[in-house]
């Protein structure tokens, strides 16, 4: 049972990389000589546009991913992802002007992958395991996606066919790894006792849930904004970041700074799947993400004061961005579940967390943006630096406050 259980866990981790195939490649690309669109340089004007889709779909999945829990997953699945390639085959095909559009209909169905894939894992003694194996994907798979796709520019592809080549290339690892996934068992009694029934959740009991806890879940929404946010920033904009610090041109470096940042949320996710008291769980969620905001904080002032140099800067900021943003994935809203027994899923919870999460992630590409191309690239650097100082502070102030009203109304 527990190697069906881990196998499926491995599985989930690969759908959700292949997945990345069909979204994050165009962030590698430079598109020189393309026009400019909306006011700003082609390039932006793609992650931009992608983002918004990206937003849109976190909140139509508040709805679609709390309510799901059938057998029809697994195809809904893949028709979302095709939905997005066939996007990304616009973006080839059409006249330049339409770009914009093919990439907010490349992220409006892709939003809606991880809340799928984590109903297969939620409600299990195991989840913290399975979820641990499922999150480091989104750590691992940007480099991986982004190397694919530098590998495919490096020999000759052009950059405008080179996102929907780097997806085909990806589409039988997708295939095969969902094959896997979607025989994993329902959750058992033992389950069930442990961690409370998980059932879809239609709109009152949504409502009923945000209203029974909206202070703690409004402390954690505005963090995790932040959180969002910063991620995004430093996904898409890595290349501009690094250039500005010197070390433009070394596309092995998307990789090898994310491997001390994958090992470290790794343990500290495995770690929670040991605590079996549903309680004491949830107080070292909250750590581990106050310990991620501390090196968040830290690493950058020392970068600031030439304490350490960008690359161990980049590895810090990164261990601790994903230190507290990691646990928003599934672990935190997982245990907060378990805790409260309401009837309902995590998915509700992730979704809501997103849906804000990643309009804060928009607004501040548009901040970006605003300055112009030449401007944005050579703030790239000191954006994300005063993004990490900024969410570090506000975690500090509302992650306890959020844990104590958990642990004082559950008694």
């Amino acid at each position: 049972m527990q190697r069906g259980l881990i196998a499926a866990g491995l599985a989930a981790f690969w759908v959700y990389l292949a997945m990345y195939a069909f979204r994050k490649p165009v962030a590698v690309a430079t598109f020189a000589g393309e026009p400019p669109l909306w006011g700003m340089d082609f390039k932006t004007a793609l992650i931009m546009a992608q983002a918004l889709g990206y937003a849109c779909s976190k909140i139509i999945g508040i709805r679609v991913v709390s309510a799901q829990r059938g057998n029809r997953r697994k195809e809904l699945i893949l028709g979302l992802i095709a939905a997005s390639w066939v996007a990304l085959l616009g973006l080839a095909l059409l006249p330049a002007r339409w770009a914009p559009l093919c990439m907010i209909l490349n992220g409006l169905p892709l939003g809606m992958i991880w809340g799928l894939v984590v109903s297969y894992l939620e409600g299990r003694r195991l989840t913290e395991i399975l979820t641990t194996i499922l999150t480091t994907s989104f750590i691992v798979s940007s480099g991986v996606v982004k190397a694919a796709g530098s590998a495919l520019l490096a020999s000759g592809v052009p950059a405008v066919w080179m996102p929907a080549a780097t997806g085909l290339l990806f589409a039988p690892l997708l295939v095969a790894a969902l094959h896997v996934l979607s025989r994993i068992p329902p959750p058992d009694e033992r389950d069930r006792r442990a961690r409370g029934t998980r059932v879809p959740m239609d709109g009152a009991a949504r409502r009923r849930f945000v209203m029974l806890h909206a202070v703690p879940l409004g402390l954690l929404l505005a963090g995790y904004g932040l959180l969002v946010a910063l991620r995004d920033y430093r996904d898409n904009f890595a290349a501009d970041i690094w250039e500005q610090l010197g070390h433009g041109g070394s596309p092995g470096l998307f990789i090898e700074t994310e491997i001390p940042v994958t090992l470290s949320v790794l343990l500290g996710l495995a770690a929670i799947g040991w605590i079996r008291r549903n309680r004491a769980a949830l107080v070292a969620v909250y750590g581990l993400i106050l310990s991620g905001a501390a090196i968040l904080g830290v690493s950058t002032l020392a970068w600031r004061f030439g304490l350490i140099g960008p690359v161990a800067w980049i590895t810090l900021s990164g261990t601790g961005l994903y230190l507290a943003y990691a646990p928003f994935s599934v672990v935190l809203f997982e245990r907060i579940m378990a805790f409260t027994r309401y009837p309902g899923n995590a998915g509700f919870l992730i979704y809501l967390a997103d849906a804000f999460g990643y309009c804060g992630s928009f607004a501040l590409m548009l901040v970006y943006s605003s300055g112009g191309e030449t401007h944005a690239k050579a703030q790239a650097a000191a954006v994300y630096a005063n993004g990490c100082l900024a969410t570090s502070v506000l975690l500090a102030i509302s992650a306890p406050i959020s844990l104590l009203w958990f642990l004082r109304r559950r008694g």
